[in-house]
This record gives structure tokens, sequence and C-alpha cells, in this order.
């Protein structure tokens, strides 16, 4: 997935061909989160 941002050791990413709804990846010390674009959870 294409990396958007690293800092602190976190890790922001999104791929434009995954699931919906539209959502971004955060990445940190080896736990991954996704959260929504429209409702920031």
């Amino acid at each position: 997935m294409p990396e958007i941002s690293r800092f602190f050791g976190i890790v922001i990413y999104m791929c434009f061909k995954d699931h919906l709804p539209p959502h971004f990846h955060a990445e940190y010390g080896g736990q991954e989160a996704q959260f929504s674009i429209e409702t920031g959870i």
C-alpha cells in the first residue's frame, strides 16, 4: 500500500483499490488500525 506519511514511528497509508468505505490505515509498534475518512472512526 502506498505510504502517505511517517512520523514518530506511526505509518499512515492507503490503497485506492481497497474495500469501501474510503479509509486509511495507521500502523505503530506492530499494531494496525483503520479509520474511515468520512467519520474519522
